[in-house]
């Protein structure tokens, strides 16, 4: 026996802290172990660089071994391996890393990363195993291999061993409770979990199990398209093609390496958790990121690599530092420069994703006041405008770095026309029809007869439909303050109306026909707290325009809207608004006459008077359609009145 000693610690009650408070997840000594091989192997890679091991290092290589029998599992490397005093300074001395000490001796000359940061690495193995062996023999000419034991106590021995090849083997005997790491498949699962990505071999009875190759440290002009999409399926099988990525590469003000990739948002993604994985060194950490991508990219996905993220001692968890807002910002700033180029290179390309990225940015702007200087010339919406498309070519990969800082895309060939706009585009184009205003649409459907009714007369509506732009269109007032912004069924710009100054006053009611048409729907609708309108709409052809308009005022609206959101509730339909007739309409024009063809009977209404009143009532639920959806007792009553007009209109048809 060389030695028997103890172990240096700084506390008696090491082990304990290790297994039940330094470590939370137990499966993740398993890359640890892997971890200081793969360090191993650098380390030897590293020497014969610097001329101070002229033998051969070999293919390098980890190899994992089971034996059920025995309860063990051990891992081997052919690395730089350990004399009896490296063993006794690096591994009896907790808390001491000889990463650490390493990477400053061999500084510059290393081609992968060093690792290993935390000296307690080794020791998460006391979480599965009763009793932890070391077989390791040195580079070193003239060194002794060496067998360290030790079964979970400060206790430990120092033999001589039979060791011939240079590297280390840890053998573990599994504890009881433990044994599900004798598993083949358990042990697969984990290396590629964790290890997947690391540039040495790891092998299980000759099968490699790994991938090695890091995509996210490669130079980006040396990656193609396919390269990026193979990738992203790697990491995300069975999901559609990702839209846009951007390639992450940077050493200074900190060390990040990445590619983060912007998916198709479906229903189901929860844009609130962030799905980027976290390595470290190559070194998978965590399947989020979300203390380090800026809170409107966590939808993003793809892996961000950095040796400056602080992690605590277990790589469990990211510690409050600056760095990571640092971190934050690089990254949405690269974002943001990448969406400019590709707007500025490739517009088309940039619009057929905005469906999606549009979410994305506008909830950027609304959060980070420099992501908004950013980009706030490239958010654009969908118009009604008729717009050329614009021909732009394909652009050239440009490297932004050193290692190349890339913006790329997998757009579908049949792209479409450009329907979009920037809001300083749509005013500029319509200053001198209606200056510093503003026509918007929030839902197409409801909204398409106001819609239509704009475009008719040369009005360009923007559509803001989606479920940010709520929120985004208080924004966008706040920075235009000299501009109104009206949604299409707030109000009817004057544009859209006809002059009634001229309308001929009917000598035996002394009453305008506008005056009729109110006073009728007034005494039918026996609503006092719908302000009935009377309106002639201009049009080439008035059937095609609405007999009828419920209007909301922009600011009654937002009241209910906001109420209804700090109320946490739906929002109800006002009693008070606005129902527009529009009187240029055949349908109403024809009831002007029906109602002055009705007589009054003795005994109440005529059959006449009783259809122009239903008429009436059934002219303002399908205006109201537009702007709520009935209740069941109103959908009944609607449904049974369309019954009772459709017959008392065929009755006179048939007469």
């Amino acid at each position: 026996m060389l030695e028997q000693g103890t172990i240096s610690i700084h506390t008696e009650n090491i082990f304990p802290i290790i297994k039940k408070s330094l470590y939370s997840d137990h499966q993740i000594f398993l890359r640890e172990l892997v971890s200081n091989a793969v360090d191993a192997i650098q380390k030897i890679k590293m020497v014969s660089r610097a001329g101070e091991y002229n033998g051969d290092i070999g293919e390098p290589e980890i190899t994992i071994a089971i034996d059920k029998d025995k309860k063990t599992l051990s891992i081997s490397d052919n690395g730089i391996g350990m004399t009896a005093e490296e063993v006794k300074k690096y591994i009896n001395q907790v808390a001491f890393s000889s990463a650490e000490e390493f990477i400053h001796k061999y500084e510059g000359k290393a081609d992968q990363p060093i690792i290993g940061h935390f000296g307690l690495g080794f020791y998460s193995s006391f979480m599965v195993a009763k009793k932890v062996e070391i077989d390791t023999l040195s580079y070193k000419e003239g060194a002794t291999a060496v067998h360290w034991t030790c079964d979970g106590s400060p206790e430990f021995t120092l033999d001589e061993s039979s060791r011939t090849s240079r590297g280390t083997t840890i053998t573990l005997t599994l504890m009881p409770d433990e044994e599900e790491y004798l598993e083949p498949a358990r042990v697969k699962n984990l290396v590629k979990t964790y290890c997947d990505f690391m540039p040495v071999p790891i092998k299980l009875d000759g099968e490699v199990l790994n991938q090695q190759k890091a995509v996210w440290r490669e130079s980006a002009s040396s990656l193609t398209k396919e390269d990026y999409l193979e990738f992203y399926r790697y990491l995300y099988p069975f999901q559609e093609e990702p839209l846009l990525w951007v390639h992450l590469n940077t050493d200074y003000p900190f060390i990040i390496n990445g590619i983060l990739y912007f998916p198709k948002m479906r229903p189901d993604v929860d844009v609130t958790k962030g799905q980027t994985k976290l390595f470290c060194n190559q070194v998978f950490v965590s399947d989020n990121c979300d203390e380090i991508i800026p809170q409107f990219l966590l939808p993003m996905r793809g892996v961000i690599d950095s040796t400056d993220i602080p992690l605590n001692v277990s790589r469990s968890a990211l510690q409050g530092d600056r760095t990571v807002k640092k971190i934050g910002d690089y990254i949405a700033k690269k974002v943001g420069d990448s969406l400019k180029e590709l707007y500025r290179t490739d517009k088309e390309k940039y619009i057929n994703a905005w469906k999606d990225l549009g979410t994305f940015v506008k909830f950027g702007v609304l959060n980070d006041d420099k992501f908004k200087k950013q980009v706030e010339d490239i958010i654009v919406f969908r118009t009604t405008a008729k717009l050329e498309a614009e021909k732009t070519e394909t652009p050239a990969v440009e490297v932004q770095s050193s290692d190349g800082d890339v913006w790329q895309d997998v757009t579908p060939e049949n792209t479409t026309s450009l329907p979009y706009t920037t809001l300083k585009e749509y005013l500029e184009r319509n200053k001198e029809r209606h200056e510093n205003k503003v026509f918007y649409c929030t839902d197409e459907a409801s909204q398409a007869t106001y819609v239509e009714l704009h475009k008719n007369q040369g009005l360009e509506v923007l559509f803001m439909d989606s479920f940010i732009d709520t929120h985004f269109i208080n924004f966008l007032e706040r920075e235009y303050q000299d501009v109104k912004f009206t949604r299409v069924d707030s109000d009817i710009d004057n544009t859209l109306l006809d002059d009634k100054s001229g309308e001929i006053v009917d000598p035996t009611t002394n009453k305008t026909k506008s005056e009729i048409i109110k006073e009728l729907f007034e005494k039918s609708l026996n609503k006092p707290k719908v302000n009935i309108r009377t309106e002639a709409l201009k049009s080439d052809n008035p059937q095609g325009t609405p007999p009828a308009m419920v209007l909301l005022p922009e600011i009654l609206r937002r009241l209910r809207d906001m109420n209804a959101m700090m109320q946490q509730q739906n929002a109800e339909f006002p009693e008070d608004h606005i129902l527009l007739v529009n009187t240029a309409h055949p349908l109403i024009q024809n009831l002007l006459t029906l109602n002055q063809g009705s007589i009054i009977q003795g005994d109440g209404e005529s059959p006449t008077a009783q259809l122009t009143k239903m008429i009436c009532q059934h002219v303002y639920d399908l205006a109201l359609m537009s702007q709520k959806g009935f209740d069941a007792e109103g959908m009944k009553s609607f449904v049974e009145r369309s019954n009772d007009v459709l017959t008392k209109l065929t009755e006179k048809a048939s007469q």
